[in-house]
């Protein structure tokens, strides 16, 4: 059907961008508690223990069928290949700022694969939207190959997880129609163990400070794989991959903030151009409300966004 003005809602989008940015800082103390593999593992498994149980007290529509495996693809790709990269890369060094920023490329890879997969049209906005994207990672890692020298290996672990994410967004919204957003976490969090046994079983693991591994991952738990992952999914029955993956162009930003005052790490200069850019793109790239769009019925409101 045809609609007019098919968009994020404000509450929705900033409390998605909110909990997910809480992730990059949390995320970068558990690693040094613990090595990804095992915050991971943890962080999965009491995640999908959490989440069965909410779809079962709740008695929330879980997909069927074909629905369910579409579900487990989403997860594989959404949690459990982006995030094995974000841990990697952090673990070996890489800021939680940097690490969002990287991710905000979601919009420049998800726009892509949405044309090609969806037919969705790339506006003129979201080509400018691109570019600026672009010169903000650029800006922000400039920073760190001046003090390293180059490139490092790292970077791919970013990748790896960008990749995994806006994949994820669009295979979505192109096959997955049924079960409520949390049911549909449930089972991705759950599946996401696959990715994360099979790198943790080649990667040394071990634990530097449990105390602080239990709790970092107990926020982990509860802000990531409970709450913003959930908020992600409906997000996208919402707007739309496209449109949804424009929130990361705030995310780094808020991640910034919160990694200033949960770990006492202030941007560089050429961090804060790549915010300040970023934050334009996602502005430039939000034209979602200005034009009339085919809206396909798993971007519709659902109901229990109403209750």
């Amino acid at each position: 059907m045809m609609v007019e003005g098919v968009k994020l809602s404000l509450p929705l989008g900033a409390a998605t961008a909110f909990f997910y940015a809480l992730g990059y800082p949390m995320g970068s103390a558990a690693v040094q508690a613990a090595t990804p593999g095992i915050v991971l593992a943890a962080r999965f498994v009491v995640s999908a223990l959490i989440l069965a149980s909410i779809v079962g007290a709740r008695r929330l529509a879980w997909p069927q069928g074909r629905q369910a495996w579409h579900a487990a693809v989403v997860g594989m790709l959404a949690q459990g290949v982006q995030f094995v990269g974000c841990y990697q890369a952090m673990y070996a060094g890489v800021s939680p700022v940097l690490v969002a920023l990287v991710i905000a490329m979601n919009p420049v890879v998800t726009a892509g694969a949405a044309a090609l997969a969806l037919g969705e049209r790339l506006t003129p906005r979201r080509l400018i939207a691109v570019g600026l994207a672009l010169i903000a990672v650029v800006a922000a890692f400039a920073g760190r190959v001046l003090d390293v020298g180059h490139v490092d290996s790292a970077v791919g672990w970013v990748v790896v997880a960008v990749l995994g994410l806006s994949i994820g967004g669009v295979y979505q919204q192109r096959y997955l129609r049924e079960g409520h957003p949390v049911a549909v976490n449930a089972i991705g969090v759950t599946v996401a163990l696959i990715p994360t046994a099979a790198f943790a079983a080649f990667t040394p693991q071990h634990v530097d400070d449990p105390g602080r591994a239990v709790w970092t991952i107990g926020v982990l738990v509860v802000a990531n794989s409970v709450i913003a992952a959930t908020l992600y999914l409906a997000a996208i029955r919402q707007a739309g991959a496209a449109a949804v993956s424009l929130l990361f162009g705030v995310i780094p930003s808020v991640a910034a903030l919160l990694t200033w005052l949960v770990l006492g790490e202030r941007p560089d200069v050429g961090v804060v151009i790549g915010l300040a850019l970023g934050a334009a793109a996602c502005f430039v790239g939000n034209d979602t409300g200005r034009r009339r769009v085919k809206a396909p019925e798993p971007c519709a409101k659902p109901a229990y966004l109403d209750s």
